[in-house]
């Protein structure tokens, strides 16, 4: 058992790594505190970074901030630290969404966690065609049961039902484009790195990816409304391999655990040699968000499509200082 305060420079390389987490339009809504004398992190939400027009329930910030805390038990297991984790440990405070205690004596070790942190720092999203190179069904199941760990279901999707999902995928990225709230929101999340400063935050356009040129893989182009001069143009897989990822429940409580199921997920595919990107496009719409569910094996509330397969990794995007992400106290 540690007795020992956990120095300060370990504190903040935990949560370094913790915010390499994805986030919808890498808003990062997230802050840490930790109190030295009970060696327990707090994960807090920024509503300050929310979006109202395309995640008015915040599920899509529970989720960002999921996959942070996820990160996060990596992270400490990785340093030789097992966690207890409590969700919304105050019912009074909804934004207190997780504590995070260290080295509980009675908690046991989650021997698969720290083999995930290599990683941490490799996972980045690719907006960047996939080849047809087919995941192979042993993969495929040791993903669905990483889901499983974190009280999720991943499924792959199968034809017809995959058909249907693309189509809802494009509709809904039509929407979000005519609908000028969301789009609004979408640019505000949005960098043109040649004619604006640098900042810790967002989608830089380098992270766009290509246009499609052909394909039928779902993607959100940030471009929105606009163009980027001299973006090239693509031609992506005309399969793409697809996973829905669901929980039982559709509280606070069911988006956190998905969140953390999702970074489980990618970290888990990132080591395997595959690269990821989402599709949360109709997940966004409620009317749209029921169909997601396959009529036949779905089951639960559907919260992130994800696109997988055998491709470059996608390039790196900013994080804000952990100075501004942390808090430590006595």
């Amino acid at each position: 058992m540690y007795t020992q305060t956990l120095d300060d420079t370990l504190v903040k390389t935990l949560v370094a790594d913790a915010v390499t987490a994805p986030s919808m339009h890498n808003a990062q809504p997230w802050h840490f505190s930790y109190a030295r004398s009970s060696r327990t992190f707090t994960l807090s939400a920024d509503l300050e970074r929310a979006m109202p027009h395309a995640d008015p329930t915040t599920r899509a910030l529970h989720l960002g901030c999921g996959a942070a805390l996820l990160n996060l038990r990596v992270a400490a297991s990785h340093a030789g630290h097992r966690t207890s984790t409590t969700l919304l440990p105050d019912p009074h405070a909804p934004a207190l969404l997780a504590a995070v205690r260290l080295d509980d004596p009675h908690e046991r070790m989650d021997e698969s966690l720290p083999g995930l942190h290599p990683a941490i720092r490799d996972r980045h999203t690719s907006r960047s065609p996939f080849t047809d190179r087919q995941i192979p069904e042993n993969i495929r199941a040791t993903l669905a049961e990483t889901a499983a760990r974190e009280g999720a279901q991943l499924s792959f999707l199968t034809t017809p039902h995959r058909e249907t999902v693309l189509d809802l995928i494009m509709h809904a990225e039509g929407y979000n484009r005519m609908d000028d709230g969301r789009n609004a929101e979408q640019r505000r999340w949005t960098h043109d790195t040649a004619a604006e400063p640098a900042v810790d935050d967002g989608i830089p356009d380098y992270a766009f990816g290509p246009r499609k040129r052909t394909g039928s893989a779902p993607l959100r182009d940030f471009a929105g409304r606009g163009t980027v001069p001299d973006r090239a143009y693509a031609d992506f897989e005309k399969r793409p391999q697809l996973a829905a990822l669901s929980t039982m429940g559709d509280t606070p409580a069911d988006w956190l655990r998905a969140g953390q199921a999702l970074e489980r997920v990618l970290l888990l595919a990132t080591l395997q040699g595959l690269a990821s990107s989402f599709a949360t496009q109709p997940v966004e719409w409620p009317d749209l968000r029921w169909i997601l569910r396959d009529p036949q094996s779905g089951t639960g509330y559907v919260h992130m499509i994800l696109r997988l397969g055998y491709g470059p990794m996608g390039p790196s995007t900013p994080r804000r200082p952990v100075d501004q992400v942390l808090t430590i106290k006595p």
